[in-house]
């Protein structure tokens, strides 16, 4: 018998049944846990929450580094080593505020 106000529409309705549906941001979340388990020697930091940095928002730098990084605690955080200007800030940041280091070529800008 079947349920009052629900009418089996597709067969691709009795498919679906039986799967778990991953939510959108269980996605994105994957890719941020990626960027740890691939962690580089060399992080830069998100300069989201920084207050301490001087000068016009729009002429601040998005992120600063980079960083050596000290240790991982657990999938979605990372401790790093600071540099003498920002040493009053927590060496802990979360994954979602770091992003891979990529050295800049040499010949780049010749």
């Amino acid at each position: 018998m079947l349920e009052k106000g629900w009418n089996p529409r597709l067969p691709a309705d009795t498919l679906r049944k039986g799967l778990i549906e991953i939510h959108p941001t269980a996605s994105s979340f994957r890719i941020m846990l990626d960027k740890v388990k691939h962690h580089a020697k060399q992080i830069p930091v998100s300069t989201l929450n920084f207050n301490n940095i001087k000068g016009p928002k729009k002429l601040k730098d998005s992120y600063v580094g980079p960083f050596v990084n000290v240790a991982l605690h657990g999938t979605n955080a990372v401790q790093v080593e600071l540099s003498s200007g920002l040493e009053n800030k927590h060496p802990t940041f979360p994954v979602s505020l770091i992003k891979h280091y990529k050295p800049a070529e040499k010949n780049c800008f010749l």
